[in-house]
């Protein structure tokens, strides 16, 4: 298993996070007309971001991305700080605030999203040599806050309404179970990054397990909620 893994396990997340992507592309007709169509293209931009991660492979005398061997940007630090750990979380904040239809609910997202990015910037700013050379706990953690007020206030809302009848069949609650749960899971692991070297491959291993089943739980659900849900239950 740790072998299968050491080998195959950067192929298989591009692999889980791929098919999402393909399967929103496969029904973005269906979807279209609504605003779960931005969630498709976020989960284009995570597949075609996670792919371009994988640069730091060509990083080395014999290849065709040499030059960057012993510079800030050979290993991928910022590029996932950036994208993901920051791009993701404000893409949640933009995509709560468009399904949300209370109007105070919504000037909370747009203030905590506005919040975090000038938060995240001033941070990276004032320690911006470390962004080349590790990840940032602290905008982890705050991004996990972040999910979890957009979760909340989507849940109160549907508490409130009809939608609760009907809200096995909204795009928008398999995404909200699928995030909560997956940044449930994964926030705590962000304390333990010291260990994450090849001087310690038990760590490394548990790891890369925990992700690779948060990640198919997560991906999983957002497949499965882009087959059953109906258009009708998602704001125009």
């Amino acid at each position: 298993m740790e072998e299968f893994l050491r080998e195959n396990y950067f192929f298989i997340l591009h692999l889980i996070e791929t098919f999402a992507a393909v399967t929103g592309l496969y029904f973005y007709k269906k979807y279209r007309a609504t605003s779960a169509k931005y969630f498709i293209w976020f989960l284009v931009y995570i597949a075609i971001c996670e792919f371009l991660a994988r640069y730091t492979m060509f990083c080395h005398e014999d290849s065709f991305l040499y030059f960057l061997e012993g510079t800030l940007l050979e290993r991928n630090f910022w590029w996932s700080t950036l994208f993901w750990k920051i791009g993701a979380i404000l893409f949640f904040t933009f995509y709560y605030y468009k399904i949300l239809e209370t109007d105070i609910f919504k000037k909370i997202i747009k203030g905590v999203g506005y919040s975090f990015f000038s938060f995240s910037s001033i941070f990276i700013i004032l320690n911006w040599k470390d962004l080349f050379i590790r990840f940032f706990p602290i905008l982890s953690v705050l991004g996990a806050l972040v999910v979890f007020i957009c979760v909340t206030l989507y849940l109160i809302e549907a508490l409130k309404s009809d939608k609760l009848i009907f809200i096995y069949k909204s795009l928008s609650f398999y995404i909200t179970l699928a995030i909560f749960i997956w940044w449930l899971i994964i926030t705590p692991l962000i304390f333990y990054d010291i260990y994450n070297s090849t001087s310690d491959w038990n760590f490394v291993f548990l790891k890369w397990q925990i992700y690779l089943i948060a990640n198919i739980f997560m991906y999983g659900m957002f497949a499965i909620g882009l087959i059953v849900a109906s258009p009708e239950n998602e704001k125009i």
